[in-house]
């Protein structure tokens, strides 16, 4: 029976802000309208100045919504800054910058869930608004908290990511919230789909932006369990992270800075695995299935055709998968 019989055309990804936006937004060009499910963490997730601000679903949002902003990496293009400003004068906290643009979510959001609303109804409603014309899911509508252990003690993620600016030496992780918390409903859905084609594990940090996700209880049994195949795209090229502080982390956890740690820490969840072309001589030494690809997405071209050989690579495993059973039999 062929893919297409199957109607398996259906993709869940797992992701983080910026880097795992860019290979969200590909897939969301390339998959039929209405067949991706992103789910977002939500471990950065904060009180700020009285509001809830959710950083890695904002960044999906305006990235799938045309409106981020490229420069930075962060919050909405075309951005103006008059209340920092009056803020500042007034002597409050500036250290998390909250664009005027910006601010309208995070009062919004908070003033809905003040009102007993969850999270993921909240999304839903602004995914509609904005046209993203993708499902963006948190995680759980649960709350689950980073936070960082460095030399001098622990630190919520905001304060160890913007206000020191990762410069603190990391020795540990901690997702509070995470052992009592439920995966959301659709997350759980989405992964038992029968039209399910794939899971992409997007270019995000592993320890700050997917073991958040990851901790939740259940999440990793139902990806083991998971009848489409898991592949995961390296968020490492050489010993660089393509975005942010992955690789600085790594060197101070005692872990060598490679895709192939990367594969070895998901490695009892995956079926197959991405690493940037120049990491091509890896291949033959990564504990599962692996090809190698333009991992550094510039353009929207990149992000395309890198979202086009992740699902190939899937499609390709559940293919040699059906063979083996047919064989078996």
């Amino acid at each position: 029976m062929t893919q297409e019989s199957l109607k398996q055309d259906r993709v869940l990804a797992l992701s983080g802000g910026v880097g795992g936006a860019k290979l969200a937004l590909g897939l969301r060009n390339v998959v039929p309208a209405g067949k991706l499910t992103i789910v977002a963490n939500t471990g950065d997730d904060f009180e700020h100045l009285g509001l809830h601000v959710s950083p890695d679903i904002d960044t999906l949002l305006y990235t799938l919504a045309g409106l981020d902003n490229s420069e930075t990496g962060w919050g909405r293009r075309d951005e103006t800054w008059t209340f920092m400003a009056v803020l500042a004068a007034l002597g409050g906290e500036t250290w998390f910058r909250l664009g005027d643009g910006d601010l309208a979510i995070h009062v919004e959001r908070t003033r809905r869930l003040s009102a007993g609303e969850p999270l993921s109804n909240i999304i839903r409603d602004f995914a509609k608004r904005l046209d993203v014309r993708a499902a963006i899911v948190p995680m759980s509508d649960d709350p689950v908290r980073t936070r960082v252990r460095t030399a001098a003690g622990w630190l919520d993620f905001q304060r160890y990511f913007v206000e020191q600016q990762c410069r603190p030496a990391v020795t540990d992780f901690s997702y509070d919230g995470a052992s009592t918390a439920e995966p959301h409903p659709d997350f759980v859905a989405a992964l038992t789909h029968p039209e399910l084609r794939a899971v992409v594990i997007c270019p995000s940090n592993p320890f700050i932006s997917i073991e958040p996700i990851l901790a939740v209880p259940g999440v990793r049994e139902a990806l083991r369990a998971c009848a489409a195949p898991v592949v995961a795209v390296a968020p490492i090229v050489g010993d660089q992270a393509v975005k942010g502080p992955t690789a600085k982390m790594m060197r101070e956890l005692g872990l060598k800075v490679s895709a192939e740690t990367v594969a070895e820490r998901y490695a009892d969840l995956l079926d197959g695995f991405i690493v940037d072309d120049g990491d091509a001589p890896l291949l033959p030494t990564l504990p599962i299935p692996a090809i190698a690809a333009k991992a550094v997405m510039v353009s929207l071209a990149d992000r395309e055709q890198l979202a086009k050989m992740t699902l190939a690579l899937a499609d390709d495993i559940s293919r040699r998968h059906s063979q083996a059973a047919v064989i078996k039999k």
